[in-house]
């Protein structure tokens, strides 16, 4: 049999397990090893497992992952998020559309504080979604608000997906971090743009707060400023001694896990049930990753044992004459079309192995690359009709909110988004000028 068929008929087994509910690791490491068995023996089989197993126990950088979402999970369970948006309502109670406002900006301060969306979509729901509905704001208005915020955890650092990118594209994390900067605040101001510039034209949709919710000593108002500054001070204890080379990447997401877990103690939020539900929260999630990561290692490694890779970018660019750049886009949307039933880990450790090589080939730079898969990520999470935060918001939203709601709230925040993913593809430096100025390259 043709090495493109096996790709081809590995790719497909591997999609079917997943639509029968398989678990992501599983279905992909099945794949992977049963394979090899078939191809190489039972040596070839056995010894994919355990070198990939081997490998990733050797990715010193890996030890960031708990660190981060155990720093997420402090911080989103201590409830210090309740402070930042009591700041936002305060100091936006004002604007037409000020609260829906506020709720990126919390989106965006809540994506530094932890790099997964999941985090950000429960946060919003149960602490902006209660308040905005109470204040009259519509329904599909801010349940697109929130959803669209929450996507911006995957792409504002420190961004998870973006560290498991680096692993697997074998990118520095430090850049790819700084790549995300812009395009995540210019998609942010996007968002509050449209937010602002419809509330104006019908401003029936974000009403503006009764002054009595408004009028706060000034005192009180500077006390609640300063609930915002947690997040960027934890930040830049991270960032700062990273980037000037201070700290390696480990070393600095213990900073970061560090000062996460003061600031709640000295908020006096840190009890023993914070504690043991950050921590197993933490474990889980990390062992779900390396078992995703171990999986998408050996079923890449028996790809580029086929020659797989280099076979696709013969079909596309020599049999089917496409150009680079019509590759890339069919790229991104096989990205959209998978985002209808997986989440960006699987999507990633599904196609990076196809996809990395055949971006290098094509002469586009990877880091820029993993700024465009982020941002396509992002996308289909809110695609419907199987988008994956359209599900997260099904599950948290009062009963009100009907699917037909939750649909209908998207529209405007994917064009927006379609929009910043189209910018960010014509002009590549809104990513990679950050990058180059810190690293000189």
């Amino acid at each position: 049999m043709p090495y493109e068929a096996i790709a081809l008929l590995m790719f497909a087994s591997m999609m079917l397990m997943l639509l029968t509910g398989q678990r992501v690791f599983g279905a992909i490491g099945f794949v992977a090893v049963i394979a090899a068995f078939f191809l190489w023996g039972d040596r070839g089989g056995y010894d994919l497992g355990f070198a990939q197993a081997m490998k990733l126990m050797k990715w010193y950088p890996l030890l960031t992952l708990p660190m981060f979402i155990f720093m997420g999970y402090v911080l989103s369970e201590s409830r210090i998020a309740d402070d930042l948006y009591r700041m936002f309502h305060v100091w936006m109670g004002g604007l037409s559309g000020g609260l829906a406002v506020g709720t990126i900006g919390l989106m965006v301060l809540i994506s530094a504080m932890n790099g997964l969306s999941v985090a950000g979509m429960a946060i919003g729901a149960t602490i902006a979604l209660p308040e905005l509905l109470k204040r009259n704001y519509d329904k599909r208005m801010v349940t697109g608000v929130i959803q669209a915020g929450s996507s911006l955890g995957i792409l504002v650092p420190p961004s998870v997906v973006l560290v498991l990118y680096a692993m697997i594209a074998r990118q520095p994390v430090g850049q790819l971090w700084l790549a995300g900067v812009l395009p995540g605040l210019m998609m942010a101001g996007m968002f509050i743009a449209y937010i602002v510039i419809r509330c104006a034209i019908t401003p029936s949709l974000g009403p503006v707060l009764p002054p009595e919710e408004r009028n706060v000593p000034r005192a009180e108002k500077l006390r609640l400023l300063s609930a915002g500054l947690l997040p960027i001070g934890i930040f830049l204890a991270m960032m700062v001694p990273f980037i000037n080379g201070w700290t390696s990447l480990v070393e600095s997401s213990a900073v970061g896990a560090l000062a996460a877990f003061l600031a709640a103690v000295l908020k006096g939020r840190m009890t023993r049930q914070v504690f043991q539900t950050s921590v197993r929260n933490t474990l889980g999630i990390t062992c779900m990753f390396m078992w995703i990561i171990l999986a998408a290692l050996a079923f890449g490694a028996v790809f580029d044992g086929l020659g797989a890779v280099k076979a696709i970018e013969s079909l596309f660019t020599e049999k089917l004459g496409l150009s680079p750049w019509m590759i890339l886009i069919l790229m991104q949307l096989s990205f959209i079309l998978m985002g209808t039933f997986l989440d960006d880990t699987a999507m990633l450790v599904i196609v990076a192995p196809l996809y990395v090589p055949l971006v290098a080939a094509l002469g586009f730079d990877l880091i820029w690359y993993g700024v465009l898969y982020t941002i396509t990520t992002q996308i289909a999470y809110m695609t419907p009709p199987f988008g994956y935060n359209l599900f997260l918001m099904r599950a948290m939203a009062p009963p009100e909110i009907s699917i037909r709601d939750i649909y209908a709230s998207v529209t405007p925040f994917v064009l927006v988004m379609i929009l910043a993913l189209t910018v960010v593809m014509i002009f590549p430096q809104i990513a990679l000028w950050l990058p180059g100025q810190v690293y000189g390259n």
